[in-house]
Parts: C-alpha cells; structure tokens; sequence
C-alpha cells in the first residue's frame, strides 16, 4: 500500500491533493495547501479555467459529450475548486445569471428536429444538466447562495418512488428522452444525487429513492435499460474523469450516502470495480473519453493515477480496498 501512495504522490498536484486529502484523511496540512497550490497554477487547471471564462461556451448538443463545458465545470468541482481560487467567481456569477421561472439553472441547448427538438439554440433547463450546475456551485461554495437553494430544490421535487424522470423546462415543450414516461431517467437520478451528495440541506427521502433506483437497476441490469442505459461490459469500464453512466461515477456517487455501504447490490458493484486492480495495485483505464486527451488519465496503455486513486477513495469507503 505504501508503494501505491508513493506512486500517488508523486503523480500531477491533483493526484497529490487528493491523495492526501481523500485517501490519507489529511485536511489542512502544509502538504494539502501546496498540493492544492499547485493544482491552481497548473497550466491543465488554468486552461479550463479561462475556457470557462466565456460561459455556456458551447451549445450542449448531447449529454454524453464529454468534452461539453458542463462536465469540464463538474471536473474542476470534483477536483476541489473554490470560490476561493482564481476565476471561480466569474464563473459561478454567469451560471447564476441564466435562471429559469422554474428555478433551475438553464444551458444553452440545441436538441435536432430528429431527436424532436426544434434545432435552435435554446435556453432550458433537463435533470441531466441543471443538478450538474447545482453541483458545481455548492462545492466551489456558492450552497448558500438563495439561487442555488431554489434550484436545488425545485429539482429536489421532480423526485418520484423510483427516482428522478426525463422531465424538461417549458421551452423544450414535450420533448424528453428515449424511454418510457413512467421510468426513471438514470443518468437524471445520478446527476441529482450528486447534487444532493454536495448539499448543505440534504433531502435523505429524495436521496434513498434514487439510490434505491440505481442499486435496484443494477441488481436487474440484464433485464432493466431504462432510457437504454445499460450497466453491461462498457459499464463497468473504469474511466475518468467522471462525466457519465459507468461504474467508477456510479459508486463514488452512491457511496456519499452512508445507508448504501452495506447494501449487498452495492457491494457486489465494488467487487467489480476492484477486480480492475492489478497486483501493484493500480488500475489501466479501460475506455477513455478522447475530449480529454492529454490528461494522463485518457489513454490506455499504462496505469492511472487518478482513476487508480478515485476507485481507491471510493472503496475505501465500503471497506472492499
């Protein structure tokens, strides 16, 4: 184990960072503060920061698209990004600027006549992309923020027995995803749950429905593709960073919640994401997002750090690792 943490501190300031923080159980150590020093002024970090800068950036075309300014914000979240630290400010000002009647916070959207949408660049809201924004600015620091709350929790509300529906703003009229209506959406259910994961006013009976929707989905992964999500071969692919469907976010999202460690389903997952360790220790990604490349978790041929190091936390919390 001590050689694996070696390997982990000695990999980029992010790696560092949480390696001391997430894995060590260090919180604000002289090693903690200039490993997050450096993760600000590293020229990967800096970049996607002043990508930001010019907010939505891109119309969101499809929710899986990786490379999507909304997953890039989500990144510089997980990585532990603050209002602190150079402009997060003026990023969360512009997302804030953008708030629907509703409550939810709106991206730019353009859904295909195809897809029924309308082809136009549209100011909207989905549960697949608002929770993300909500996400975002509760750990850059922003949860007290009284848009933040109401969209949190007008989201919060959409919740039924079985998780979180397609459900969309007014201005995407009846459009809604390729499912049945009475399904839950599950990348829609992930999304909230992380954004409840991140919350200072956590609702625990809309969290325990969507955790029980996921867990359910996995113990009937063969039979259950609702939205056809899958929780197959590809699922189960370990990769980072973090930005869809697949068993790595998966579990470090359900794992936020303490009732779900012991649940047998969940263990079952954890078995098979540790089965990805090789006898070092360390974790080859399986299937990278291409978006990403030049990150030295998108590529296949040696061992990720940080894949390595968020399966590591994520178990750790399960007792697997």
């Amino acid at each position: 184990m001590q050689t694996t943490i070696d390997w982990l501190l000695s990999g980029p300031p992010y790696v560092e960072y949480w390696t001391r923080r997430g894995l060590l159980g260090e919180r604000s150590s002289a090693g903690v503060r200039d490993a997050h020093r450096r993760m600000v002024a590293s020229a990967e970090v800096r970049a996607l920061v002043k990508e930001l800068h010019v907010w939505p950036v891109a119309p969101l075309n499809s929710h899986k698209s990786a490379g999507h300014a909304i997953h890039k914000l989500t990144f510089l979240a997980d990585l532990g990004m603050t209002r602190e630290d150079p402009g997060i400010e003026a990023i969360a000002r512009r997302i804030m600027a953008h708030v629907s009647s509703e409550g939810p916070f709106q991206v730019v959207v353009v859904i295909g006549a195809a897809y029924g949408g309308t082809g136009k660049e549209t100011w909207s809201w989905a549960p697949c992309d608002a929770p993300l924004l909500v996400y975002a600015l509760e750990k850059f620091g922003y949860g007290g923020e009284p848009a933040v709350g109401k969209a949190r929790d007008s989201l919060t509300r959409l919740v039924r027995d079985n998780g979180w529906p397609c459900a969309v703003s007014s201005e995407l009229g009846k459009w809604r995803g390729p499912g049945r209506k009475d399904d839950p959406c599950p990348f829609a259910t992930l999304a909230m749950l992380k954004a409840l994961s991140a919350s200072t006013r956590r609702d625990e009976e809309a969290a325990r429905r969507g955790t029980e929707a996921i867990l359910s989905q996995w113990a009937a992964r063969r039979d259950n593709h609702a939205y056809m999500f899958y929780m197959g071969t590809d699922f189960c692919k370990p990769k980072a960073p973090m930005v869809w469907y697949d068993i790595l976010h998966v579990l470090h999202v359900l794992t936020e919640f303490p009732w779900t460690r012991s649940d047998p389903r969940l263990l079952d997952m954890a078995r098979h994401l540790d089965a990805w360790f090789d006898e070092a220790g360390r974790i080859t990604p399986a299937s990278v997002w291409k978006a990403w490349e030049g990150w030295e978790f998108a590529q296949k041929k040696e061992p990720s750090r940080w894949v390595t190091l968020l399966a590591q936390m994520t178990l750790q919390l399960v007792g697997v690792q």
